[in-house]
């Protein structure tokens, strides 16, 4: 079991890409992708996060769609090297995610510390490469500094608490060895879907595999989210000599680098005088409109968490 506690951090791509670069992974961003079909604006691409919320429908033992490895046709698929690690632990599926993603890519440079990691768990089964990643000390460290560090955060286990709370899940997708494939840490093994030779031919074929895996939740529900894993836009622009999409990537760094370092402060005692400074100056009704009006945007905020 593990030994050290994963704190909830937000669904950010500044949050992953900074997450994957203090790894020590060179030449990797996160991007959200607002639509399946501009995976082709995102190329070179390693994979793709999907976020959705997580229902009955997603506890059926077999997959909502494609099949498990261990159950396709040939010995040699079934026995195809893809790396997937069980979720062993709350609130780490994302991280998880990006990590099943980046240790499938024989052509990212994990840099020393996940290379180790990668040898020393290469030949572990699932549960026990889940189990490793989550004891490692240098991934749940990192993970844990984009926690924000709320004094009342509720640190109950999530099964423990209210069971129609609404939960979030992700899953990877991914190109290997011929085909797509989901890796959803929640599942015993990964999940088989198209046949498919390249990375080009990946971007042109999983649009149709998210869209079959959206089609089996009610209609009318919006709650997914698409993270693109792929390779760092500053050296993209630098080589194609794009120097002014080049200045707006960094500028977006430079962004991404204030809005997590407020992540990471202390805000109670700023809210707490905020607060006071409202209450003097508003009317019950004024107040209560406001309670409401911020408890709404909380919950928005929420369903787009990990």
């Amino acid at each position: 079991m593990s030994t050290g506690q994963w704190n909830l951090i937000e669904s950010d791509p500044g949050v992953f890409t900074e997450l994957i670069e203090k790894l020590h992974v060179e030449g990797v961003e996160v991007q959200e992708l607002y639509s399946p079909l501009a995976l082709a604006e995102h190329a070179p691409l390693y994979g793709v996060i999907f976020l959705f919320k997580y229902t009955d429908i997603d506890r059926s033992r077999q997959p909502l769609d494609g099949v498990y490895q261990s159950q396709l046709s040939t010995e040699a698929e079934r026995s195809s090297d893809v790396f997937f690690a069980r979720q062993m632990i709350n609130n780490a599926c994302a991280t998880q995610a990006v990590l099943n993603i980046l240790l499938n890519r024989d052509d990212v440079e994990l840099g020393p510390e996940l290379s180790s990691f990668k040898d020393f768990i290469r030949s572990f089964d699932s549960e026990m490469k889940g189990e490793t990643m989550t004891n490692s000390e240098l991934i749940r460290t990192v993970h844990n500094s984009f926690s924000s560090p709320n004094m009342f955060e509720d640190d109950r286990d999530r099964t423990d608490m209210d069971k129609s709370q609404d939960l979030f899940h992700f899953i990877g997708f991914i190109h290997r060895n011929g085909r797509i494939w989901e890796l959803d840490g929640l599942r015993p093994e990964p999940i088989a879907h198209e046949c498919c030779s390249s990375d080009t031919e990946f971007i042109q074929l999983l649009p149709a595999v998210l869209q079959r895996r959206m089609n089996h939740y009610p209609s009318g529900e919006l709650q997914f989210s698409l993270l693109s894993v792929m390779k760092d836009r500053r050296l993209v622009y630098e080589e194609a000599g794009d120097y002014q999409s080049l200045q707006e990537e960094l500028d977006l760094r430079e962004r991404w680098k204030i809005e997590n370092s407020i992540r990471r402060t202390e805000m109670t005692g700023f809210v707490y005088e905020t607060l006071k400074l409202i209450a003097k100056h508003s009317t019950a009704g004024e107040w209560n409109n406001k309670l409401l009006e911020a408890s709404k945007r909380t919950q928005s905020r929420l369903a787009n968490s990990i």
